[in-house]
């Protein structure tokens, strides 16, 4: 199960990726670690570092993957990005975080590819 859990994942990776280069972002990194996450995809786009959370659904047995991205996991996004911001130099760009929503036919077929910009934003 983990297996085809992981392979969607890719899948929607992938696609996510060919979408955000087709609205201009480029990219600058896949899967960026660190101690406290994981950012499936760091990018710019018109001067701005864009932070990406590609969530890919086969179904809706387990909701849309926007609502996947709960407060845990929108806190977590925002600490991750912070964390990539300080190891990767400061800089006065600004950034955001935002989200591609995959869903995809219980046979793989996709379905709906929707990128949503600012889908995540730090509470101050």
């Amino acid at each position: 199960m983990a297996d085809q859990r992981r392979a969607l994942g890719q899948a929607g990776e992938a696609l996510a990726v060919r979408e955000l280069e087709r609205h201009g972002y480029r990219i600058v990194a896949r899967n960026w670690r660190c101690p406290v996450g994981e950012i499936d995809v760091v990018a710019e786009q018109d001067g701005v570092r864009v932070f990406v959370e590609v969530r890919t659904r086969r179904g809706n047995e387990r909701g849309t993957p926007l609502e996947s991205i709960t407060p845990a996991k929108q806190a977590k996004l925002i600490e991750t990005a912070q964390t990539y911001l300080q190891e990767n130099g400061p800089d006065d760009r600004d950034w955001r975080i935002d989200v591609v929503a995959v869903e995809m036919s219980p046979r793989g077929q996709l379905l709906r590819i929707e990128v949503i910009e600012n889908a995540v934003e730090e509470r101050r």
